[in-house]
């Protein structure tokens, strides 16, 4: 038995109402965005612009502006409103990673000049900041030490305050926390630097020392570490700390190896970020240690240096040689704190609880 067989027609374009609709291709955005550049170098260059930064803005708007006329024409108004959204979003990003990317090169590129060995090995006792030659090694060690008197105060307090917060607080008292956490974030570091120098210099008697200004840069530090805790230790589901309890372990265990083990991540990442804020501080290490160019290994006295305060004081000086020293200074405080997130990174991978079979 034989069945005709029919094939159905095939229509040229979608009816009205159906949902089925037209729309841009997917190479469109890149041509959009490619015209758009070339469209803001053109318009820049007409019209005498020296700034690169006025030619990307003007290419970002018309990426904009052009992606929404061609979608409102293709695929209606909806959808361009959507495309639009996601261009704002991608003009947001590379707004905010070219100069970042601009700031990396240009300071890989000079500070790679006077970056060797002896650079890294040696001090500026003996040599004039005019002159070239002398080295970063008691910037280094002052930055060092710093950081890590710094980091020994702060992360424990600002651990401790927000598990108190999230585990036990709730009264008045957490309020009366919670509220000069808050304030705390949004001082100056020369304020935690002035408050150092009345009560710890002036009031106490004490000199200059490395240890004072790891004191106001642990004020710094304990704000951003408190808040970061605090808001990982909320992320902590609810159903671990009472299975625990459940099964009749103590509240302080349960906080100590369920909840921060879980947690370990997030507070690993927030005490990285606060360390990335204050080792590039230098208002308080000019107030509280002031800066020498000899190798001070004891933080607890006499004047010492760091990497910051050693950036400032050679650009200060003007020369080639100076300038040259400072970028080189600049791009070691950049590793320094890339090397820092790396190992905390790890260290967070490693105590991070285990998942699977």
């Amino acid at each position: 038995m034989s069945h005709a067989i029919q094939e159905r027609p095939v229509t040229a374009a979608p009816r009205r109402g159906s949902l089925a609709h037209a729309r841009l291709p997917r190479w469109a955005p890149a041509a959009i965005a490619g015209g758009s550049i070339a469209a803001g170098i053109g318009i820049g260059a007409a019209a005498g612009w020296q700034s690169k930064v006025q030619w990307g803005l003007v290419s970002a708007l018309l990426f904009v502006l052009v992606t929404f006329a061609l979608t409102t024409k293709v695929e209606g108004s909806r959808q361009a409103k959507d495309r639009v959204a996601t261009s704002v979003v991608w003009v947001c990003f590379v707004l905010a990673v070219v100069p970042l990317l601009s700031l990396a090169w240009v300071t890989l590129s000079k500070g790679l000049e006077v970056l060797d060995g002896y650079f890294l090995t040696h001090s500026m006792n003996g040599v004039l900041d005019a002159e070239a030659g002398g080295g970063l090694y008691h910037a280094l060690l002052g930055t060092i030490e710093q950081v890590a008197i710094a980091t020994l105060i702060a992360a424990p307090i600002g651990l401790l305050t927000a598990v108190y917060l999230v585990e036990y607080g709730g009264g008045k008292l957490a309020q009366a926390v919670t509220f000069f956490v808050d304030v705390m974030t949004g001082i100056p570091s020369i304020v935690a630097g002035l408050f150092i120098l009345a009560t710890w210099n002036l009031m106490l008697g004490f000199g200059p020392s490395g240890f004072a200004g790891a004191m106001a840069l642990a004020i710094l530090m304990m704000p951003v570490v408190v808040r970061s805790t605090e808001e990982m230790l909320k992320l902590v589901p609810n159903e671990l700390r009472e299975a625990s309890l459940a099964l009749g372990i103590p509240k302080w265990r349960t906080i100590l190896k369920v909840v921060l083990p879980t947690a370990i991540g997030g507070i690993t990442t927030g005490v990285m970020l606060a360390i990335a804020r204050i080792t590039g501080e230098t208002a308080p290490v000019l107030l509280l240690v002031f800066g020498t160019k000899l190798i001070n290994p004891n933080p607890f006295e006499g004047a010492q240096s760091s990497l910051p305060l050693y950036v400032y004081e050679q650009y200060a000086v003007g020369t080639d040689a100076a300038v040259a020293r400072a970028w080189a200074a600049a791009l070691v405080l950049i590793a320094f704190v890339m090397i820092l997130n790396l190992v905390a990174r790890g260290i967070a991978r490693w105590k991070a609880p285990k998942t699977g079979r």
